[in-house]
């Protein structure tokens, strides 16, 4: 992405990403019912889901420890984990990658962020372009929110379920933006410079596109990009209050019901100081519990035919 782009990145940075890290990845959430999971059990959910809540304690855990690619190994069966290792290499699969909306501008988004002085140069256009500007940024972010809803209602590969929630998720962090102080240029120099460094030390050649992503291979990928994107949420929440570990880790899930199988989940959290509510599928393969949709579009990237989910 070129640096005269500064304005697109830097709302999907900020708005984009905050979506995608909460909506495709909001199943992630601790057992209703009996009180929290306390986060200290985080280091110790490292084995797949044997009950349907689990299915999302799992992966829950494993978004507060920073760690995608453990996330990656428990969303799906190993057999198809293992399918995925190899797409990587063939650029055939980004997935869990192409959970995110964002997902295609990442190496542009790294690549932006590693060149020399970047941050400086996306701080000279910031400020010719935002500083200041609340009104601009409040239309843009509205604009925002209506192409996400249409991009959300017309997705064919998501549920109606994931349409309800997204629309949801869409709604609340789109309030956030519009409270948010986006066109402070102290805070965004903050969050350039910090996200810049972050980008430098993944040492993931972003100019390399998605062959970078091909020669280092999923679970490498994901461990080098794990800690950039826990700086980017970490600079959303100290430069503009978006606190998403608050969500995770007050997330209510309880179970409504289950059919052999086939259960559901009923989520109900608060995402930038809106409740939210919402129904996630989860589906039982091999013994251990799974989101559905998300092993789903594993199996597609991959080529499969879809399992009987």
């Amino acid at each position: 992405m070129p640096l005269d782009s500064a304005r697109s990145w830097y709302f999907t940075a900020a708005h984009l990403c905050g979506i995608a890290l909460v909506v495709c990845l909001a199943a992630c959430q601790p057992e209703g019912g009996g009180g929290q999971r306390p986060v200290a059990g985080v280091a110790n959910s490292e084995v797949a889901a044997l009950r349907p809540v689990d299915a999302v304690y799992v992966l829950r855990d494993r978004l507060l420890a920073r760690d995608g690619a453990g996330f990656a190994r428990l969303a799906v069966p190993p057999a198809l984990h293992a399918e995925l290792e190899l797409a990587w290499r063939t650029g055939r699969s980004r997935w869990p990658l192409d959970e995110l909306p964002l997902d295609a501008r990442i190496p542009r988004m790294l690549a932006a962020l590693q060149v020399p002085n970047a941050d400086k140069a996306l701080m000279v256009t910031f400020r010719s372009q935002f500083a200041g500007a609340d009104a601009d940024i409040d239309q843009a972010i509205r604009t925002l929110m209506v192409f996400g809803g249409q991009y959300v209602q017309t997705d064919p590969d998501s549920s109606q379920a994931e349409h309800d929630h997204s629309h949801q998720a869409i709604a609340a962090i789109g309030t956030w933006a519009l409270q948010a102080p986006l066109a402070d240029p102290k805070r965004a120099q903050r969050f350039f410079s910090v996200l810049s460094a972050a980008a430098v030390r993944s040492g993931i050649d972003g100019k390399a596109g998605n062959q970078a992503f091909a020669t280092l291979g999923m679970t490498q990928s994901l461990n080098r990009l794990s800690p950039f994107l826990a700086t980017l949420l970490a600079q959303l929440h100290q430069q503009y209050g978006l606190d998403i570990d608050a969500s995770l880790r007050g997330l209510h899930v309880s179970l409504t019901q289950q059919t052999g199988d086939q259960a559901q989940l009923r989520l109900q959290y608060t995402l930038a100081g809106r409740p939210i509510d919402a129904v996630v599928p989860v589906v039982r393969l091999d013994g251990h519990w799974y989101l559905r949709d998300f092993v789903a579009r594993a199996e597609t990237s991959v080529g499969r035919t879809a399992g009987a989910l």
